[in-house]
């Protein structure tokens, strides 16, 4: 569970702040060199699934988007994306609510420096709410994700849709029915719970939600809650590309 009580800077104020310190690997010149002329590499394909469902207020889902900003500030983020073999990620975020309800926040995203670490934020940090209701439906979620691995202008690396909700699967199709079609299409999920609404949906997103080898869940207890929770999160999703490809790292 996340610790309550951690206090974080705005995103605002990280966008506009000093650089994170530390070199670029020397390997990531090497490694862009190799990609050309094809598409550039990454190390992981990461889709982060936002909820937006009726029961998702607007101060809860501010907290929402102040949390994954705040998380793509943490130098740690960045220092994990710096560890891989391409030195970099692809990233892209939507919102999402019922079975076709889901926008996007952003289209794809590589990020491997200050730079484009600083400008995914500033994107996220700025779009608008585009969903307010019609349901929760993670099933839906999770197929929107999968269908977004083929629009990546970017390849290589481990696919994970990164499910973020406060409520079971009240519409559409089962979770576990989309969760098991993107599990053998290669995709991992991996969850976020927010337990504010119901206590038990941990264990709902462990039997329901999560798959794929090494896939996980860390839980925040409230939507304050959030912003610590997902730091957590990336860092162990970034980790989990380089030990499923240690040849490589």
């Amino acid at each position: 569970m996340a610790r309550k009580g951690t206090t974080r800077r705005g995103a605002l104020g990280w966008i506009a702040a000093g650089t994170m310190a530390g070199a670029l690997p020397a390997s990531r010149a090497a490694a862009q060199a190799r990609a050309q002329p094809g598409k550039r590499e990454v190390d992981l394909h990461l889709a982060l699934a936002v909820d937006a469902s009726g029961s998702v207020s607007q101060l809860r889902f501010e907290l929402q988007r102040r949390g994954y900003v705040d998380a793509f500030a943490n130098p740690r983020v960045l220092q994990a994306i710096r560890s891989g073999p391409q030195a970099a990620i692809a990233v892209s975020m939507y919102q999402w609510t019922g079975p076709a309800l889901q926008a996007p926040v952003t289209p794809w995203r590589v990020i491997e420096d200050e730079t484009s670490i600083r400008a995914f934020a500033a994107e996220v940090a700025s779009g608008p709410r585009r969903l307010f209701g019609g349901g929760t439906s993670v099933s839906g979620a999770i197929d929107y994700g999968l269908a977004l691995f083929g629009q990546s202008p970017f390849e290589g690396g481990r696919r994970v849709i990164d499910v973020s909700g406060d409520g079971a699967n009240n519409r559409g199709r089962p979770a576990e029915a989309a969760r098991d079609e993107a599990i053998s299409r290669g995709t991992n999920i991996n969850g976020l719970p927010i337990l504010e609404v119901e206590p038990d949906l941990e264990e709902y997103f462990r039997h329901n939600v999560i798959g794929g080898p090494g896939a996980f869940v860390i839980a925040a207890e409230t939507f304050e809650d959030f912003g610590n929770a997902i730091v957590r999160k990336l860092i162990l999703e970034i980790a989990g590309a380089l030990v499923a490809n240690p040849a490589r790292a």
